[in-house]
């Protein structure tokens, strides 16, 4: 079925020109796929050229990445999305609770929230994403999207070079704990594959075959159900077969900024997209078109913005039912404006939260020629997530729970059937309510960061998406330490030090992945990170 928007030249005020160093160049064309992975991109394209829409591309994307890309997402994984219809955005969240039995005196003896083990695992809510979706917005059937991934976990996929280095970075943490059904499944010759190594996992497969048959009815309360709880009753886990019925993926209304005549849409708590919006909305209060992109002063302004956003996000943000106000109260101009104040922009420096006044992850997106668009963001937290993996079925478990804390009375406190503050966020732009541009930037905290990175040079200084993608990132990290990508020019990283800032030089890994779609007026402009072993694709 066509869909009809109200038209609004989409060409853009960017350029073409491509002043980084890179391997891409954008792909245009009327239908896209642009992610992490080129076999998962591929496996979206054919979901396009069977007749299916953007949602089943999306999903048949999202479920091939839980295979050819497991050091950042699989099956038990959380996942969110922001969805244009054709004519308005919905936002789904699809993150899940804690355990009813994860009391605060079960994390007494705990002085840090676990990073890996049982205690790290929240109810997986991928599953129920690739369900809501397919069952809302779907036109093919739900079965036809397991087959790319079903193809390559029981026939094998050649594993891509940058996966496959993660994998060997990661193997090291996971082999010094004792996880034998991870080892058994993501390490079975007790080594990480090469780059080009053919690697199989068929009790993936057989699990996605469950899945697909049962419309996830397996993964939530049948079979794939009573493994799950059967291994965690064995091995010291809490969840329940209730915890797994309990759990919803919940549809939700976007929180948003206004910037350049554009407005930037995030999902609300839990996720952190707030941060990305108090960003660009204490920038607001000041003329960043003045200096150029790279400059220091346009760095550092951006980097104390962010600080303030981050100060506030990590004091409040927490499963909404805890929420102390409205988040709309940090979005106040007002607010914005008195936290703009605080900037000094000559000097870096750290701050406190401020008081409003009442009254590693895959991301993907996609997009077809009837206008419909899809922002999606899945996410195990860190590499394979928990270290749990279910014996026999292939589901590596996330560790979603370290997002909580253990400070008694905090929102985010760790308690029972609560979800924890999360990192991954799908954005979207829209202007006068039509859709501009889906985008995320995968990687932890640099996903607010590069939310608004990406904003600001597109929007703010008119570069290309892929140029915007391809530039040098900064990364604020605790205090007044800041990464800085290699790219920024010795200027720049002399007078960022000079201001204050402890610069440092991290690993590209470390500046996440961007994947974006930007609407153009006959069809779409695609970017994808060279930082990533991705590509965008369409025709």
């Amino acid at each position: 079925m066509s869909m009809h928007i109200n038209r609004i030249t989409m060409l853009g005020n960017f350029g073409w020109k491509f002043d980084y160093p890179s391997r891409r160049i954008p792909v245009l064309a009327k239908n896209i796929v642009s992610t992490s992975q080129p076999l998962a991109c591929q496996a979206g394209l054919s979901m396009l050229r069977k007749g299916g829409n953007a949602i089943d591309a999306a999903l048949a994307t999202a479920i091939t990445l839980t295979v050819v890309e497991p050091v950042n997402n699989g099956i038990g994984s959380d996942a969110f999305a922001i969805v244009f219809d054709g004519k308005k955005l919905n936002g789904l969240n699809a993150s899940g609770k804690s355990p009813a039995a994860w009391t605060v005196d079960h994390f007494s003896k705990y002085k840090t929230m676990p990073l890996l083990g049982w205690d790290s695992v929240t109810i997986p809510g991928a599953v129920s994403a690739w369900v809501a979706l397919s069952k809302k917005y779907g036109q093919l059937n739900f079965k036809d999207l397991f087959e790319p991934a079903i193809h390559y976990a029981e026939n094998g996929f050649l594993v891509s070079p940058i996966t496959a280095k993660l994998w060997n970075q990661l193997a090291i943490m996971y082999k010094s704990q004792k996880f034998p059904d991870f080892h058994e499944i993501f390490l079975p010759t007790g080594k990480a594959p090469k780059p080009g190594e053919l690697f199989k996992n068929p009790n993936q497969a057989a699990t996605l075959k469950k899945i697909a048959e049962t419309e996830g009815e397996s993964f939530y309360s049948g079979e794939l159900a009573k493994k799950l709880v059967d291994h965690a009753t064995n091995t010291g886990g809490l969840i329940t077969l209730e915890d797994l019925e309990n759990h919803e993926a919940t549809w939700e209304n976007t929180i948003t900024m206004e910037y350049k005549g554009l407005t930037l849409h995030e999902l609300p708590p839990n996720g952190q997209g707030l941060a990305a919006l108090i960003m660009l909305g204490i920038l607001k209060n000041f003329d960043l078109s003045q200096y150029k992109p790279d400059s220091p002063q346009a760095i550092h302004l951006q980097m104390e913005a962010m600080k303030l956003a981050f100060s506030d996000v990590y004091r409040y943000i927490s499963d909404q039912s805890h929420l102390e106000f409205d988040p709309s109260l940090m979005l106040s101009s007002n607010y914005l404006e008195e936290r703009a104040k605080l900037i000094n922009i000559n000097r870096a420096q750290q701050f406190n939260f401020g008081v409003p006044q009442t009254g590693d992850t895959v991301y993907l997106t996609t997009a077809d020629a009837e206008g419909m668009m899809v922002s999606f963001i899945q996410s195990n937290y860190m590499g394979f997530g928990s270290g749990i993996v279910i014996p026999g079925t292939g589901i590596s478990l996330q560790n979603r729970g370290n997002g909580f804390n253990l400070s008694e009375g905090h929102p985010n406190q760790v308690g029972p059937e609560k979800r924890p503050y999360h990192t991954i966020i799908p954005a979207f732009v829209t202007k006068r309510d039509v859709p501009v541009m889906s985008f995320g930037v995968m990687g932890g905290s640099m996903q607010p960061q590069g939310h608004a990175q990406m904003m600001i040079r597109i929007f703010e200084y008119q570069q290309n998406p892929q140029t915007a993608v391809d530039a040098p990132r900064w990364r604020i990290m605790q205090g007044l330490k800041v990464n800085l990508e290699t790219g920024f020019n010795k200027e720049t990283q002399e007078h960022i030090k000079k201001m204050g800032h402890q610069v440092y030089k991290g690993h590209y890994f470390e500046f996440g992945g961007a994947q974006i779609i930007y609407k153009l007026d006959d069809g779409y402009l695609a970017a994808s990170d060279p930082r990533k072993d991705g590509q965008a694709v369409g025709y």
